[in-house]
């Protein structure tokens, strides 16, 4: 059987469709192109910030320790909501890290994790994140509610949303850098 340079080219394309959509290459090459295309993220202008009303929000952490995100009132909070299965939170990770060691001790972050604990766990251990990951054991207060994902937020010391960002971004950046050295002298 003889197959014309048409047929064979669109066997090509049907088996890369295949590939991106159906296997695990897809996932990194997802999450290769979100890394690409991600930029720093946007602050929110001043007149159009909400403030977070209810910080009664139960978390537990990888340990399964309860805390409630009350105990993060008055600080400067950055809460990331993501998944294991996410190409573009998987893609944003490696920026939070740099940020995160710089930034540890300043400021709270929350990696709020949609996925199952041991996936999650796993996943952590794989790529060696030492990250402080949480679960939600109640409901998102409703300033926070997202319906997609990566969704992060940084919250200042009076509870102002100043960054409300759904998507990749590229955390590690000047900008972010500035917005947090400037939240934290508030």
């Amino acid at each position: 059987m003889k197959f014309s340079k048409e047929q064979i080219s669109n066997g090509i394309w049907l088996l890369a469709i295949v590939l991106i959509l159906f296997t695990p290459v897809g996932f990194h090459l997802k999450v290769l192109v979100s890394k690409l295309i991600s930029t720093s993220a946007d602050v929110v202008a001043t007149e159009e910030q909400e403030t977070l009303t209810n910080y009664q929000w139960g978390l537990a952490d990888v340990k399964g320790q309860r805390i409630n995100f009350e105990s993060f009132e008055d600080q400067v909070v950055v809460v990331n909501i993501w998944a294991t299965w996410c190409p573009p939170c998987v893609a944003e990770l490696p920026s939070f890290v740099e940020l995160y060691g710089d930034y540890k001790d300043k400021v709270v972050f929350a990696f709020v994790a949609n996925d199952d604990r041991d996936k999650v766990l796993q996943f952590l251990e794989k790529k060696g994140y030492q990250l402080p990951v949480y679960f939600q054991t109640t409901s998102t207060p409703k300033e926070l509610v997202s319906k997609s994902i990566p969704a992060t937020y940084v919250i200042s010391k009076s509870g102002k949303i100043v960054v409300d960002e759904k998507g990749a971004a590229d955390w590690n950046s000047q900008k972010t850098r500035e917005l947090l050295d400037r939240l934290i002298l508030e």
